[in-house]
């Protein structure tokens, strides 16, 4: 019970030197969120670089509205929040928005080998990264970060159906990818 009081303790006085603009504390707490905020950029962005740029941008972000954090409540957690609408803020911004029809939807079963099981995380998010901005966003979502179909649409501006249909998409494509690469076999 002790060690979890230091650790509520030692948060609250870094959240504090950060509300004072402190910079030794800012770097405590890029450095202390890094590790876990930078693969969930890996998943929304384009490249390493983009990562790179949403993670920087949240970081700001989270900077500025430190205020906002309730104390008591998951930091990691309200970070992650803003790391995804930063995310689907970039989106936005780099996207112009685009109907998808529901044209060629096809249902799919993957009865090839477990992609997970042959697969690095690293190739993983590499393929990933070969979506769409679109695809890549709405599977992240819906997948990922347990998103419903409505609060994806809510979201990013578009139909229930087109986020269904750009799901449907984004899983045949990434499959198609998956199978491209020789190691999925194990050549």
């Amino acid at each position: 019970m002790e060690r979890s009081y230091d650790i509520q303790k030692h948060e609250r006085d870094l959240i504090d030197a950060v509300l004072r603009n402190e910079r030794w504390a800012q770097k405590s707490l890029y450095e202390d969120y890094y590790g876990s905020l930078m693969p969930l950029c890996m998943r929304y962005a384009d490249s390493d670089k983009d990562a790179e740029d949403i993670l920087h941008e949240s970081f700001i972000k989270i900077f500025k509205n430190i205020e906002k954090y309730d104390p008591g409540t998951s930091l990691k957690n309200w970070m992650v929040r803003i790391v995804i609408n930063t995310a689907i803020d970039n989106y936005r911004k780099r996207e112009k928005k685009k109907i998808v029809g529901l044209e060629n939807v096809y249902n799919l079963k993957v009865k090839e080998p477990n992609a997970l099981q042959t697969l690095t995380a690293e190739e993983i998010i590499a393929s990933m990264q070969q979506l769409t901005q679109i695809y890549r966003t709405v599977f992240n979502m819906f997948v990922v970060e347990g998103y419903s179909h409505k609060e994806i649409s809510e979201t990013l501006n578009i139909s229930e159906s087109t986020s269904r249909s750009n799901l449907v998409k984004a899983r045949k494509r990434l499959k198609e990818i998956l199978l491209s690469n020789d190691k999925f076999y194990g050549r």
